[in-house]
């Protein structure tokens, strides 16, 4: 394009991070405007950093101009937080992708944001190390992603999720300056901004390293195949585990739906006329480990599981994993589009949570498909639908609305890893109160974000953002070139 066609910001954007690495054409932009939700929104030009002093640098020309940043890892979100709802510069930070140092003799590893969650485990591996919050996109989420979300994963419920795993983190803060908070110790001195950090959207900064903490691999796992009739008694099994001491690593539950679907197509070992399977992992020194497995098995068959088998090899204990790891890929086979919701129930009130979240789902017309962290309560029904049927879209998210509700109404929360992005705002008012929210907008204030750095994320409103409801969103949609 000719230069005196460029915009003055599209220029000095350029001089900040190259030419090349300056995206603005609209055919361009189109890849950015959404996540892995079913939301949209066109940026106004797109910025690949190599470095944090380049981000620094992007940051403080989105200041001058006055422009909407919103950081981007590699777009796998489920609530709308990498949307630019605003338009403004989005940050890709897929680029810095190095981990710069891994410390064995003291546990922890250095990465930049852009680091593939199983790149860093496969690294680490080889020092006899893990990472342990293992979110089921590990294959393509970033390191960023799951720092600005808070993610979790299959193997956090007895390991806690990132914030758990997070020492320090170099940020870049929204007047440009970079800063360290935390650092390569559990424990620093003053509030913990770190933690504040952690979870909150790309709303505050933009991460540019990262310091996580590195577990020991494990002496001994025993993955176990729980195989129920129904769901009910699946449910009332998990918390039976529990009861008997045994914190599993990992506790997931898949019911039929979702049986019927993945199985054809990994061939995980799942029984296709299961009413529901838990898959259950513990793991430790080898005498625990024989110990936690048998009390597992003896509270399965106390709630009526008609099998529970045991992965005596490493190669079936991987494919047992690459049915759950697989399985939200897999509906994208028989539906032409779905919505994935997250929210978090009490593990006692799963049965009746369950039972409701299906009742609403044949209610409302559409095929619902479960598969989600049991062990914490944090549910993921997966609602089948076509976009192109009239209406279908719009009935998705008011039934995704009463899930959440129904979880609230349970005793729970709206997120449990996925965040708030765009898609929950309004839902915040059902678990804060207004002071509370008022505090988390004075906390924005403080960082000196306000509404520019993710704007209209996480919080219910805010200047421009409309009424906060993914619903509101998706009318605007209805107008080309109108966003809420």
């Amino acid at each position: 394009m000719p230069t005196n066609l460029i915009s003055p910001l599209v220029r000095d954007l350029q001089r900040a991070v190259g030419e090349r690495n300056v995206l603005f054409a609209p055919e361009d932009l189109l890849v950015y405007e959404y996540d892995a939700t079913i939301e949209r929104a066109l940026p106004d030009v797109v910025v690949f950093p190599d470095t944090a002093e380049e981000v620094a640098a992007v940051v403080r020309v989105a200041r001058e101009y006055d422009q909407p940043v919103v950081p981007r890892g590699s777009g796998t979100g489920l609530a709308g937080g990498t949307v630019p709802v605003r338009g403004g510069i989005v940050v890709a930070l897929t680029r810095m992708n190095r981990i710069v140092e891994i410390d064995a003799a003291n546990r922890i590893a250095i990465v930049e944001p852009g680091v593939i969650n199983l790149d860093l485990q496969t690294a680490v591996a080889k020092h006899g190390l893990l990472y342990a919050p293992d979110p089921s996109s590990q294959r393509i989420c970033t390191l960023g992603g799951n720092v600005a979300n808070n993610s979790g994963g299959p193997h956090t419920l007895a390991h806690g999720s990132t914030v758990s795993h997070v020492y320090g983190l170099e940020v870049a803060l929204p007047d440009g300056r970079l800063t360290w908070l935390g650092g390569r110790l559990p424990d620093m001195p003053g509030p913990d901004l770190r933690g504040l950090f952690v979870g909150s959207e790309g709303t505050l900064g933009i991460v540019t390293k990262i310091c996580v903490r590195l577990m020991p691999l494990p002496a001994a796992v025993r993955t176990m195949l729980g195989i129920f009739d129904s769901v009910d008694a699946a449910s009332e099994a998990v918390s039976a585990i529990i009861r008997r001491g045994v914190i599993p690593v990992a506790l997931e539950m898949l019911d039929q739906e979702i049986i019927r679907i993945v199985e054809p197509r990994v061939h995980a070992g799942y029984p296709l006329d299961a009413g529901a399977v838990l898959l259950i992992e513990v793991e430790g020194l080898a005498e625990g480990v024989a110990y936690e497995a048998a009390a597992v098995i003896d509270a399965c068959r106390e709630q009526g599981a008609r099998e529970v088998r045991v992965a005596e090899e490493a190669v079936e204990r991987e494919r047992l994993w690459e049915g759950r790891k697989a399985g939200i890929g897999a509906i994208g086979a028989v539906s032409p589009a779905f919505y994935l919701l997250d929210g978090v129930v009490p593990r006692t009130r799963l049965p009746q949570v369950m039972r409701k979240v299906m009742e609403l789902s044949a209610r409302y017309g559409f095929r619902c498909a479960n598969i989600f962290h049991a062990g914490d309560g944090n549910l993921h029904p997966n609602i089948m639908f076509d976009p192109d049927e009239p209406g279908a879209t719009d009935r998705v998210l008011e039934l995704g609305g009463e899930i959440m509700r129904v979880c609230v109404d349970a005793g729970g929360s709206i997120t449990g890893e996925h965040g708030i992005g765009s898609e929950k705002r309004s839902y915040m008012e059902w678990i804060f109160s207004p002071a509370d929210l008022d505090a988390m907008s004075r906390v924005r204030a403080a960082f000196g974000g306000a509404d520019q750095f993710n704007p209209c994320k996480v919080l219910p409103s805010g200047h421009g953002c409309g009424a906060g409801h993914a619903a509101d969103f998706q009318r605007a949609l209805a107008v080309p070139g109108v966003y809420v």
